[in-house]
This record gives C-alpha cells, sequence and structure tokens, in this order.
C-alpha cells in the first residue's frame, strides 16, 4: 500500500515539476537562468563531468540490466530478476515517451528556448540502473547500494546542468520517472522478491536501514532548504540573496537535484526494505 501510494505521489511529481518549471513563465525564467548560470566555471568542472555522461549509453544500459538480473538469479528470485529488467527498461521508455509524446515546452520566454528535454535521458539511465540495484541486492547491502546510487545519479544529474545539456527540472523529473518504476515494481511483489529470515521470526529491515534513509532524508531537506531559499528569492524578486540571479539559479538548480535524489533514494530504501521483509 505505501508503496503504491509512493508511486502516485512520485507520478503526480513528475507533471507538478512540468506545470511549474515548464509550462509556467516563472519557472521556465528561474529554470533558463540556471542552465545559464552553468556557464560559471564550467571550464573546469567539465573535465570532472564529461567523463561521468560518457559512460551513459545503451551498453551501460544493458550492463547495467545484466548485473541485476544475475544478482537476482544468484539469489534465486525468478521473478524478481524479470522484474528489474523491467524497470530499467520502463523507465527509460517512458521518459522518452514523455519528452517526444506527452509533454511539449511553450515559448514563454523572449527569443528561442529550445524544444522540451524533460525527462533529462542521462539521469533516467544512471538512475534506473541505480534503483534495480537497490532492489535486486539482499537487504543487507540495499543501505550501502542506496547511497551510491543516490551519489551516482545526483553526479549524473549534475554533469548533465554543467554540460548545459539539461535544465535541472528535466533531472528532478528523471529522478521522479525512475522512482514511479522503482515503487511499482516493490508494490508488485511476489514470493520472489521477500527475503530470506536471517533468524526465526526475523520480519524486521536491516536497522541501518532506517540510518541510512534518515541521512539521506536530512541530506535532501538541507538542500531543499537551499533550493527553496533561491527559488523565492528568483520568483518573488526579494533578492534577498547577494549573487546574480544566473549564479543563484545554478546554485537552487543543483541543490534541487541533490535533494530530490536523496529523498527519492531514501523513500525507495525504505519501501524496499517494508515491502521484502520475510514471512514467518
Amino acid at each position: 500500500m505505501v508503496a503504491a501510494l509512493f508511486a502516485l505521489v512520485a507520478a503526480a511529481g513528475v507533471h507538478l515539476t512540468w506545470r511549474v518549471f515548464v509550462a509556467g513563465e516563472t519557472g521556465q525564467r528561474v529554470d533558463d537562468l540556471a542552465r545559464l548560470g552553468a556557464q560559471h566555471g564550467q571550464h573546469r568542472l567539465w573535465s570532472l563531468a564529461e567523463p561521468l555522461l560518457d559512460v551513459v549509453s545503451v551498453s551501460f544500459v544493458v550492463l547495467g540490466i545484466l548485473t541485476a538480473m544475475t544478482i537476482c538469479l544468484v539469489r534465486r528470485r525468478w521473478v524478481l530478476a524479470a522484474q528489474v529488467a523491467v524497470l530499467v527498461a520502463g523507465s527509460n521508455a517512458t521518459t522518452q515517451l514523455l519528452k517526444y509524446a506527452v509533454y511539449d515546452r511553450p515559448h514563454l520566454l523572449p527569443g528561442w528556448t529550445g524544444h522540451n528535454s524533460l525527462p533529462s535521458g542521462h539521469t533516467t539511465v544512471a538512475a534506473s540502473v541505480a534503483v534495480a540495484l537497490l532492489v535486486a541486492v539482499p537487504r543487507a547491502w540495499r543501505p550501502v547500494v542506496a547511497v551510491l546510487g543516490a551519489a551516482w545519479t545526483a553526479a549524473t544529474g549534475v554533469s548533465t546542468l554543467i554540460g548545459q545539456w539539461h535544465r535541472p527540472s528535466d533531472v528532478v523529473a528523471a529522478v521522479l520517472v525512475v522512482a514511479v518504476w522503482g515503487a511499482a515494481v516493490c508494490a508488485l511483489g511476489s514470493r520472489s522478491t521477500l527475503d530470506e529470515p536471517v533468524r526465526p521470526g526475523d520480519t524486521q529491515a536491516t536497522p541501518g536501514s532506517y540510518a541510512t534513509a534518515g541521512l539521506l532524508a536530512l541530506g535532501g531537506l538541507a538542500a531543499a532548504s537551499v533550493a527553496g531559499v533561491a527559488l523565492v528569492d528568483l520568483g518573488t524578486g526579494v533578492r534577498n540573496v547577494p549573487f546574480e540571479g544566473d549564479v543563484t539559479a545554478y546554485a537552487g538548480g543543483v541543490a534541487g537535484v541533490v535533494a530530490a535524489t536523496a529523498l527519492v533514494f531514501a523513500a525507495l530504501l525504505l519501501v524496499r526494505q517494508a515491502t521484502s521483509r520475510p514471512r514467518h
């Protein structure tokens, strides 16, 4: 029930992100300012961002699916092996469908601002593989995979901002698309998705999961507060932040990406642990 509710909330989040930052004039302006702000320090940061983006490819997707499926098969989780493959394929297909067939980008600002680019394909690839591994591994490993997956996803998303390939809303929407599929897999779990009891009567998630999810959530909320300050500053014109508008928007966009990623992975870790509790 919780997993299905989270999937619905994430789906609503995708649409709300488009509605505010793509279909709304103020959101478009703030989002585009963030894209322009990426020029600051871009030359130095691109040397770090480009190698990360080069990893994302069709072969990376295939390797990610095969790795997650292999883990499931070694654990004799036959249905789960199929589910993680569907998770990755479904996430990436959904992103392409939304980007090119569902959402458009109305031209609400002066000049040409390009075609719709929401959600980000590169971020979807990174996040979907990370979530597939989170679902596939044994529960003792899930806190570690959640942290590494969140870091990898956020780094990929921020790298697309550095290269001015995407705006912050594109990356946030991509993370939420993957959240929908990850939560759906947890909600549709079968006996194959359950963990083996470590000891008699063991029905609880690994204690470290709560601490890890809590730390991810705290980091996400801290980043969200930074993004919120930047958004209010730019959206209302109050201008309490002592930086140029594009710098404020860029910093806020990066914080928004980190916030969305950390909060989604914290939630998915808890949802996965809760829905995989071993039966008596």
